[in-house]
């Protein structure tokens, strides 16, 4: 098979209706529903203040058409006594499946945190989405026991 080139880069203000797409099929993958205006509130967020919130990547493929997104956010973590990059999001068109663009995507992120001096990149993915975890250990990620909590306030 030959190698399909992509590109990945940070999202600006003109790639949001294609970005909006993709995230509109990540949201349909998790069953989720928030509006498409909050979700352009929250990519805005991260283009007016990249440094304080996170970024988002698109990634294109040779045609530059839109298959692929991360989103990375940007907090602490008081047991490692220091900032952490959280990848919020990960999503690749299934038609884009197979072709190292998550890895392109992780790496976009792992390497944002280099330059920043963050020193750890974290993520959770569903217990039953059993590609996605093919992939983060594939790219060498660790698997953690921790249990997520949420409460709605």
């Amino acid at each position: 098979m030959a190698a399909v080139q992509h590109t990945v880069a940070v999202v600006g203000d003109d790639d949001l209706p294609e970005l909006l797409g993709l995230v509109g099929a990540y949201l349909d993958f998790y069953e989720a529903t928030p509006s498409d205006d909050e979700m352009l509130a929250l990519s805005r967020a991260l283009i007016a203040d990249p440094e304080r919130e996170g970024v988002q990547f698109l990634a294109r493929d040779a045609a530059g058409r839109p298959v692929g997104f991360a989103s990375l956010f940007w907090t602490w973590t008081t047991t490692r006594g220091g900032r952490l990059g959280v990848m919020n999001d990960l999503f690749v068109d299934p038609a884009a499946r197979g072709t190292g663009l998550a890895d392109a995507l992780i790496a976009a992120c792992a390497q944002r945190c280099r330059e920043r001096g963050v020193r750890w990149l974290e993520w959770q993915t569903a217990q039953d989405n059993h590609r996605a975890q093919a992939v983060y250990e594939r790219v060498g990620a660790r698997r953690s026991e921790w249990l997520d909590y949420s409460l709605d306030v």
